[in-house]
């Protein structure tokens, strides 16, 4: 913002959206996030202020003391960035708005002594919205005249329907004597065409052939400042709210997401960052999960940078991802979780915060399968997990996760390497109880025989094989209580009589 122009002269609401429209390219979008919650939280909002504001007189003083002071709209004292929003935020919203506080903000551009060929067209461009200045061409007369001898270099002069003849609508391949190579430049970027405003609505031939010729000029002609104007045409010709305020296409993760996506994830970020409370319609941005394939999901998660979150957010997240839209498929759920709480259990060094203990719950509790896929199966598999790890998985298992879970987690153990916190996992499993079938029962006397020689001093393993011999006798067979015999006389611990006695009781049944 210039030095002259101060804050103070905006109220709390319009601040916010000053403060977003110089945020930087994304500034349109990130405006029109605001002004939609400010709508959600006072239907009755009204942007009149803001730009009855912009268009009040503002005294500045010249760069040398040779001119007199003047008076200046206030909108002219901006930086061209927020002008450029600005304009493109009004595009988005100008149908809500008085026509006549549109068109007297439009007017006060005009007395801009520097105005940049960006944010000129861009008022052009919003006046032909407004039905004014239908023939008036987007590009300034300089570049209309570097056109005109461009193509008068390219085709001659005085050949008449030069252009048309290369471009009437028929196929120009590589042989053709004229325009071949101009041909083959004009197909490869067509989309970037849209140069010229047209005078007429004529042929559909002739708009192409002016949107091909524009690009030749833009590549070889203008200069910097010239295509940058060029440019912002381009885009005006587009809906605004998909070409600008959104990262260029350089073949980033973003470049995959539709354009619907890629506005919701702008305002969940603002939502992210926001200090205020959440109310419902806050929420329903989230329900965009819903609109998303799995590989869109990831990308978003790395939009939002969800693993980088506070731990005090992930509560309210997670019930409003969970709210509006409970039926998050099994994949999307999987990146969520994946995205949120991975790296925040594997990195714990003490016992996990209520924040995060809270959200591991509520999505555990609604999404159990992914959750076990996501989160504790990873966790399971890292070699150096310890205690706060397992203390947070045991709070899962026992609080969130039903039997047929709990023996899919049983499973998991059976293809890592154990260590303490594992066996502590275990046990907590055993604890509660699930249906063990025979098969399975029986793979997990292998594990504990092919494992045990590694605990001999372990008094958690002691304690787990004590109640499997106790809880679980029923299901010890003539070849189990074998196994067992031999694991058990490696036991050094002081439980090692009571783990025989448990096992002979069973022998005797």
């Amino acid at each position: 913002m210039d030095a002259g122009v101060s804050p103070s002269r905006f109220d709390g609401q319009a601040k916010l959206l000053v403060r977003s429209l110089l945020s930087g390219p994304s500034g349109a979008r990130r405006a029109l996030g605001v002004f939609h919650r400010q709508q959600r939280a006072n239907p009755e909002v009204s942007l009149s202020n803001f730009i009855e504001t912009l268009c009040r007189g503002e005294i500045t003083c010249p760069d040398t003391g040779a001119k007199p002071l003047a008076v200046q709209p206030l909108v002219c004292l901006f930086p061209a960035l927020f002008k450029q929003n600005l304009l493109s935020f009004i595009h988005l919203v100008h149908p809500v708005l008085p026509q006549t506080a549109v068109t007297h903000l439009l007017k006060c551009f005009s007395q801009d002594p520097h105005p940049s060929p960006w944010v000129s067209a861009l008022v052009r461009q919003l006046e032909r919205n407004l039905g004014a200045h239908d023939t008036e061409p987007l590009h300034s007369p300089l570049c209309s005249q570097r056109l005109k001898e461009l193509s008068q270099r390219l085709v001659g002069f005085g050949e008449t329907a030069g252009w048309a003849k290369c471009f009437s609508g028929q196929t120009v391949d590589s042989e053709s004597q004229t325009g071949s190579g101009l041909s083959e430049f004009g197909t490869q970027r067509k989309r970037k065409g849209s140069f010229v405003t047209l005078d007429s609505d004529g042929e559909e031939m002739g708009q192409q052939s002016k949107r091909i010729k524009m690009d030749v000029c833009g590549s070889e002609c203008l200069d910097t400042e010239e295509q940058s104007a060029k440019e912002e045409i381009l885009e005006s010709d587009t809906p605004v709210e998909t070409a600008e305020d959104l990262p260029p296409a350089s073949g980033g993760p973003s470049d995959t997401l539709p354009e619907h996506i890629k506005v919701s994830v702008l305002q969940i970020k603002e939502l992210l960052e926001s200090q205020t409370e959440w109310d419902q319609s806050s929420m329903d941005v989230f329900k965009v999960l819903n609109d998303c394939d799995p590989g869109q999901v990831e990308v978003l998660c790395s939009m939002l940078s969800l693993p980088d979150l506070p731990e005090q957010t992930l509560p309210k997240l997670c019930s409003c991802i969970l709210a509006p839209c409970s039926d998050l498929s099994y994949s999307t759920a999987s990146a969520l979780i994946k995205s949120l709480l991975l790296e925040k259990v594997l990195t714990l060094s003490e016992p996990a915060s209520r924040c995060l203990v809270t959200a591991a719950s509520s999505l555990c509790s609604r999404c159990p399968r992914p959750m076990c896929h996501a989160l504790i199966g990873p966790v399971l598999e890292e070699q150096n997990i310890g205690n706060p790890q397992a203390e947070l998985l045991n709070r899962l298992i026992e609080g969130c996760l039903d039997s047929h879970y709990r023996l899919l987690v049983l499973q998991m153990t059976f293809k890592i390497v154990w260590n303490e916190a594992v066996l502590s996992i275990i046990h907590s499993l055993l604890d509660s109880k699930p249906d063990l079938s025979e098969e399975l029962f029986s793979q997990f006397i292998e594990q504990l025989v092919i494992q045990g020689p590694h605990f001999t001093k372990s008094v958690k393993f002691a304690k787990m094989m004590l109640t499997v011999l106790t809880k679980y006798s029923s299901h010890v067979t003539a070849a189990h209580k074998h196994s067992l015999h031999g694991c058990l006389m490696l036991n050094e611990t002081f439980l090692k009589k009571p783990l025989q006695a448990a096992l002979k009781r069973i022998s005797h049944t």
